[in-house]
């Protein structure tokens, strides 16, 4: 082939264009554009999603993009990012893997707002969208503080095709939103968190004009949106599956009006405390295709709107109870008893619930994949016990701050649930080597492992798990009997091993590292922040086989010095963040790799 385009010679646009439909890694499409002109200008024909954090002179980046661009039907605009400021750019690294970002700066001077300003989207820039982007169907902009109505209106009366808006933080008023409901008459999602501009009369215009369409719908902290607006989506949009309500203005009225006129409702996630038994009962009783239900912070109803929901949502597969304080074992027994298709729960802060209530779930809840039990001090050994012999499916498990499960718990749900893949435990005293040890050496699909802060987990249980199970992720942050022999056994057997969390371990030494460079070579992050035996010397056995890692944290090393932080620098191509303190890096290593490297404290 040498000397020869055969490709190009042989290939059409046609099955090229094929061919880069297939690339999902935005680097392989950047990479295929610089192959060739050709290739260039078929990879602008095919892309379908842009992405734009916060940029100088962003209505001007968009006006470009949207030339180069035409076929765009996905704008992603996040102006949460940090503003990257115009600094003098030195030689860049060699083998350097980043990528060019472009800043078209604001030539403007003025004062400080207006500079700021100048890197926020504003009404110019959304005409530009409406005019480039015409056949856009997803539009998201975060935290674009400059948008206002105005220009909202431009785009939505040029974007006929939009299907999904999200205008989170975005400060637009009620003319803005009307003017969406009047012309994008195929929208189907709409996120409206931290819009406090708009007020009842938006919302209603846009339900009235998209309610045919409308699927999805997301309120937040917006004071000015009431039970009105909901009686609103209840009256006009009949196929509504999915809301999402964080807010102290809305009452029973409005979650009834849902309830009762929203009959297709599948996914429902509520905050609101001033909400009671009265919507959550018309909930069960209208809303009998709901499979997913969250409820967050409620002080105001108890178990009548769980026997509710277990009566009538007989197809509830996920349900999230969060500081729920009300709720007790019967409900809970309600809900096992109806949603027997139940797949996913969570428990967290619900004080009143406890042993009796999950041992319900592990008898009828046969298709359990995933348990959540946060912060739920009456839930014992014997709960866990009923999971394990009821719940094989059970995939993931997680554990934080439940003062009464122990080794015993763990041991049932490691000889019950075989395909266990995921276990996070956090601060839970009471587990031990013996639990973890009967993980190893039952759950052999286990790929995530958390035991943080476990203080009577020690390196017998790593040893097990090691010989076991081939972790992708392990987070032993805290466990201060685990030293050497847990990590090398880990490094040893776990050769896929790609996140590694090791911090505050007085006991990890240089072995313990050399053996992770040996053994783990697919490793990209890992956390050694706290742990005062390993040296320069094995951070550098380390690193000269870890040649993928992009990731690491080693605050408070006290053997780490300069010249192992240069070590990481020049041996890590793909490096793409280190956190260490200030005083650790040389002039010669910030200026190498300055745009890199993370301070977590300014001066020690």
């Amino acid at each position: 082939m040498r000397g020869r385009d055969w490709i190009n010679l042989i290939l059409p646009d046609e099955l090229i264009l094929e061919i880069f439909d297939h690339l999902d890694l935005k680097s392989s499409r950047d990479a295929c554009s610089l192959v060739c002109k050709r290739w260039c200008c078929l990879e602008r024909i095919s892309r379908d999603t842009i992405r734009i954090g916060a940029s100088g002179s962003p209505d001007e980046l968009v006006r470009i993009l949207s030339k180069k661009f035409v076929n765009v039907k996905n704008l992603f605009v996040d102006e949460r990012l940090a503003i990257p400021m115009p600094v003098d750019v030195g030689r860049r690294r060699a083998g350097s893997q980043s990528s060019v970002r472009l800043h078209l700066v604001s030539e403007m001077s003025g004062s400080q707002d207006n500079e700021i300003e100048a890197y926020c989207l504003s009404d110019a820039g959304l005409a530009s969208i409406g005019d480039g982007f015409s056949r856009i169907e997803k539009l998201s902009l975060i935290w674009c503080s400059n948008a206002t109505s105005a220009g909202l209106k431009s785009m939505a009366e040029k974007c006929k095709f939009l299907k999904s808006l999200d205008l989170q933080g975005c400060y637009v008023g009620d003319k803005g939103l009307g003017a969406v409901g009047e012309c994008c008459k195929k929208l189907e999602d709409l996120n409206l968190r931290f819009c406090e501009g708009l007020t009842d009369t938006g919302l209603v215009e846009l339900a009235i004009g998209c309610g045919s369409t409308l699927k999805s719908i997301g309120v937040a902290a917006c004071a000015k949106i009431t039970d009105t607006s909901l009686e609103a989506v209840g009256t006009h949009c009949k196929c509504l599956e999915s809301m999402a309500l964080d807010s102290e203005f809305i009452n029973n009225k409005g979650v009834l009006a849902v309830a009762q006129g929203c009959l297709q409702l599948k996914v429902l996630k509520l905050q609101c405390i001033n909400v009671t038994d009265e919507a959550l009962q018309a909930v069960g009783l209208f809303c009998l295709s709901l499979e997913l239900l969250s409820l967050y912070s409620f002080q105001r109803f108890t178990d009548k709107s769980l026997y509710a929901i277990g009566k009538g949502c007989k197809k509830l597969k996920n349900l999230t109870l969060s500081d729920c304080y009300f709720l007790s074992d019967k409900g809970l027994e309600a809900v096992a008893a109806g949603c027997t298709e139940l797949s996913h729960l969570e428990v967290n802060g619900c004080h009143n619930i406890g042993t009796f209530g999950l041992e319900t779930i592990g008898r009828s809840c046969k298709q359990l994949s995933e348990l959540a039990l946060l912060y739920c001090q009456k839930i014992g050994n014997h709960a866990l016990s009923e999971v394990g012999k009821g719940c094989n499916y059970l995939q993931a498990l997680h554990l934080v701050d439940c003062s009464s499960i122990g080794d015993d718990a763990i041991c049932s749900i490691a000889r019950g649930c075989r395909l266990l893949k995921k276990l996070h435990i956090r601060r839970c005293y009471l587990v031990g080597n013996r639990g973890i040890i009967a993980v190893g050496e039952n759950c052999k699909f286990l790929t995530d492992l958390s035991l943080r802060f476990c203080d009577r987990v020690g390196d017998s249980a790593l040893v097990a798990v090691g010989q076991g199970c081939s972790l992708q992720h392990l987070n032993v942050s805290g466990c201060h009997q685990i030293g050497d022999a847990g990590i090398i056994a880990i490094a040893r057997g776990c050769p896929k091993l790609s996140y590694l969390d090791i911090s505050v371990l007085q006991n990890l030494g240089n072995m313990a590292m050399a053996e992770l460079g040996e053994g783990c070579p697919l490793l990209k992050d890992i956390v050694l922040s706290h742990c005062r035996q390993i040296t320069d010397v094995g951070l550098e056995h380390l690193v000269k086989r870890c040649a993928l890692l992009e990731t690491c944290h080693m605050v408070y090393c006290p053997g780490i010095t300069a010249a192992g932080v240069a070590t990481v620098v020049s041996s890590c191509d793909k490096m793409k963040k280190i956190l260490v303190e200030k005083w650790k890096v040389s002039q010669r290593t910030r200026r190498r790799a300055g745009s890199i490297i993370s301070y977590l404290c300014v001066d020690l």
